[in-house]
């Protein structure tokens, strides 16, 4: 139980992600190069089960990551890192990521988490098949009939900070002349 002890103790009696009290448990840190302590943090039961059931995961209660990840523990930057990752394609945790700042170790421990998820994942690619990710630019490269509107967006509009359709990998969604638009990906390049 010391491993237990020693968490509530480094932890305050809190989440280490959302600081909540109620329902704490240990949480191993998965493909951690240590043990212990380091490669664990202490987790509420709603960040337990929204990181291992992705069906139950709630973006708005992963706004906490905004303090969570200037955390001096390992294990909680690698878990924040993580889970921004996941949450990317919600536009605002990519701007959380480029902030964030980790060792290289630690981000080469965090990144290991992830790489089983990447032959899952749907890739979305522009009309040359660069890949395309949550925040890029790209230009459109021919005229599109907006459906439900009179508008049309012209060739050659630059359509920045994209956010990926997480069913689809024809279809992203951007901002024209201020209109929240999907896109699909045979008409746009990345810039």
């Amino acid at each position: 139980m010391s491993l237990e002890r020693d968490l509530y103790k480094r932890a305050e009696n809190k989440c280490e992600l959302c600081t909540s009290t109620e329902n704490l448990s240990v949480f191993a840190v998965p493909d951690s190069p240590k043990e212990g302590v380091e490669a664990s943090i202490l987790l509420c039961s709603t960040c337990k089960e929204q990181i291992e059931d992705e069906s139950k995961r709630d973006p708005n209660h992963w706004r906490c990551l905004n303090d969570s990840m200037w955390s001096t523990v390992p294990a909680v930057q690698v878990m924040a890192w993580r889970m921004l990752q996941r949450l990317k394609n919600e536009g605002w945790p990519q701007d959380l990521l480029d902030m964030m700042y980790m060792e290289d170790d630690i981000k080469e421990w965090a990144k290991a988490g992830l790489a089983e998820n990447k032959e899952k994942a749907i890739v979305h690619r522009d009309s040359n098949g660069n890949v395309l990710e949550a925040g890029d630019s790209v230009v459109l490269i021919k005229d599109l009939k907006v459906k439900g509107s009179s508008m049309v967006a012209k060739q050659g509009t630059a359509v920045r900070r994209i956010s990926l359709d997480h069913d689809n990998e024809k279809y992203i969604e951007g901002k024209v002349d201020g209109q929240q638009i999907v896109i699909i990906t045979d008409f746009v390049k990345k810039m």
